[in-house]
């Protein structure tokens, strides 16, 4: 069993109740309690767009918040019916959006397994880039996710960082070969160790 990782101090000027200042609020109903004990060491980098390739739009938060509408687009039919969460949202230009305070647990990750642990969404923080899988992303997403990795390792004992990829092999591709992993690395100036092998 792993340490009750604390939640950020009270009166925080960055989180007040596991929500980041600095990031738009959009409450998601798809989230539920961590499991007693859950040691929040982990940051899963996702991406999505909605539909798939096209940006710009609102369908990632409707996604989220459980508003799409499913009649908007043939793709969105066969994903109908998904509750899914994520913490976090980078747009393309940087922008950041919170759907799940980080003390609770999201639904992004799925059947998963990492580093010896299974059900990844009990003690990760998802993080969803606006991006297709396998395609690049923007230099202000890099700058984004940067800035919110290191904020949230102050607040919580991250030790791992790792793609959808790598904690669902098989099962999903994001972010993909498009996602310069050694760009972030550079930019957190984190040990070898906290990123995928």
């Amino acid at each position: 069993m792993h340490p009750t990782t604390p939640p950020p101090e009270a009166g925080s000027l960055l989180w007040q109740g596991g929500w980041y200042r600095f990031a738009r609020r959009l409450d998601s109903p798809n989230f539920g309690p961590r499991p007693a004990g859950a040691d929040i060491d982990l940051i899963v980098v996702h991406s999505i767009s909605l539909p798939p390739g096209q940006f710009g739009g609102d369908q990632v938060q409707a996604l989220f918040s459980n508003t799409l509408d499913w009649e908007a687009h043939p793709y969105f039919k066969s994903i109908e019916g998904m509750k899914v969460s994520a913490h976090f949202y980078i747009r393309r230009g940087g922008e950041l959006w919170q759907f799940v305070s980080c003390d609770e647990r999201a639904w992004h990750a799925g059947a998963s397994h990492y580093r010896g642990r299974d059900n990844r969404n009990d003690d990760s923080i998802g993080i969803e880039l606006e991006g297709l899988e396998g395609d690049a992303f923007e230099p202000a997403q890099y700058e984004a996710l940067a800035g919110l990795c290191a904020v949230l390792a102050q607040a919580y004992p991250i030790r791992h960082i790792a793609g959808h990829e790598h904690i669902a092999p098989g099962r999903k591709g994001d972010p993909g070969a498009g996602f310069d992993w050694p760009r972030l690395r550079r930019s957190l100036g984190w040990p070898a160790s906290h990123f995928p092998s």
